[in-house]
């Protein structure tokens, strides 16, 4: 699957959205965007950005009387994945190895990490 690429103010609303554990109006969005971010953003500002999510796919919007929610089509997951394939691939010659080595680099493990890391490698079948 390959997605659209976002801006980085559709980044912010969409993380907004991501991070709610209930759909949300424009206006929360908008409450929430602002608070998190230090954004002084209208609601028409907002609404653009998810006009924009919705047309390319990863939210859609419904009625429920006057307010309009937003329900999440792609989620976090799966473009967390393909943001990280793309990068592996593009800066990294698609040498996941080279893309590790430099994250760790950048900023060093903590324990916990590495155990969780350790455990997960354990369960993933290997590619030959």
């Amino acid at each position: 699957m390959t997605l659209e690429s976002l801006t980085y103010c559709e980044q912010l609303v969409m993380k907004t959205v991501w991070d709610a554990s209930a759909e949300l109006s424009l206006m929360e969005i908008v409450q929430r965007v602002n608070s998190k971010y230090d954004k002084d953003w209208k609601p028409q500002t907002v609404s653009t950005f998810l006009a924009r999510l919705v047309r390319k796919g990863y939210l859609r919007h419904y009625r429920q009387g006057r307010l309009f929610f937003y329900q999440i089509l792609i989620s976090l997951e799966v473009y967390k994945g393909e943001l990280t394939s793309d990068y592996v691939r593009f800066w990294n010659h698609d040498n996941a190895a080279e893309f590790l080595c430099t994250l760790i680099k950048a900023r060093p493990l903590r324990q916990d990490e590495i155990n969780r890391i350790q455990d997960f490698i354990k369960n993933v079948p290997q590619k030959e």
